[in-house]
């Protein structure tokens, strides 16, 4: 299968680094004009810098803005008024004891996670429908579905994400615009890396085996026994917006090494 994106403009939420950065050096690479969005010059240029050492990269360009705020999405929507793929990666986490979990806290994740994507998604899927065409993704997690103990606020804002894709999967129906999440299960992206290392630290072991510990203690039922790549979820992402996916709309499309107890 060749994925062609190019003539296709792409706009990829937290992609400095990690899943995010992996997206958009995927869909770069299949052609797509990708703008990279962070908070902070340097991550963007960084990121933009990196993107341009790949096969497609010259195409991409940055945007400074924090989409974790309405007038960060504003700012965003300023610069980049129309796009044909919208990916909502932008997104937080953290371990937390649910008594411990604040109104701010749950607050700040609804507003990064989950209203970030609204603002962008009501705002970019107008255009969309008036083209006829349009792909819109929203990179939820395993999470949504398996409801962690330890960071409840942040599976709740998954489940959310979900609900909203799919809601919005059928207000475009028929359109020519899909819309769907992905659901990616532990990731090695930088953010975890250093998560696990404090936690190793904490512990006393090395990083990689707090890794084996948490799959071991926290997600059992992982089928592949490891952490995933942000390539292996990129790839998933990168199919997601093709021409060939024009069948898969509504759906919450699991990259999750097999965690998740279902068939369905």
């Amino acid at each position: 299968m060749i994925i062609d994106l190019t003539g296709k403009t792409a706009i990829v939420t937290g992609s400095t680094g990690g899943i995010g950065l992996a997206i958009a050096r995927g869909l770069a690479d299949a052609g797509a004009s990708v703008v990279v969005c962070g908070r902070e010059q340097a991550r963007v240029d960084a990121a933009l810098a990196s993107l341009r050492d790949s096969r497609a990269g010259a195409l991409a360009r940055g945007v400074v803005a924090d989409a974790g705020t309405a007038a960060g999405c504003q700012a965003l929507i300023a610069e980049e008024p129309q796009a044909d793929i919208l990916v909502n990666n932008l997104g937080v986490y953290g371990a937390r004891e649910f008594f411990a979990i604040e109104d701010a806290d749950w607050e700040e994740i609804f507003q990064i996670n989950v209203m970030s994507a609204v603002r962008l998604s009501r705002h970019y899927a107008q255009g969309m429908r008036e083209r006829g065409w349009g792909r819109i993704q929203f990179i939820s997690s395993e999470s949504a579905l398996n409801i962690p103990t330890e960071m409840v606020h942040y599976g709740v804002s998954k489940a959310a994400l979900q609900a909203l894709s799919r809601g919005l999967a059928k207000v475009l129906a028929g359109s020519g615009v899909t819309v769907n999440t992905i659901l990616p299960g532990p990731t090695r992206t930088e953010g975890v890396i250093a998560f696990f290392a404090q936690m190793a630290a904490e512990r006393g072991i090395s990083r990689e085996e707090m890794e084996v510990l948490f799959l071991k203690e926290n997600r059992p039922s992982s089928l592949i026994r490891r952490f995933a790549s942000p390539e292996e979820v990129a790839s998933l992402c990168v199919y997601a917006a093709s021409l060939q996916a024009s069948a898969t709309t509504g759906a919450a499309l699991r990259v999750d090494g097999g965690i998740v107890e279902s068939i369905a």
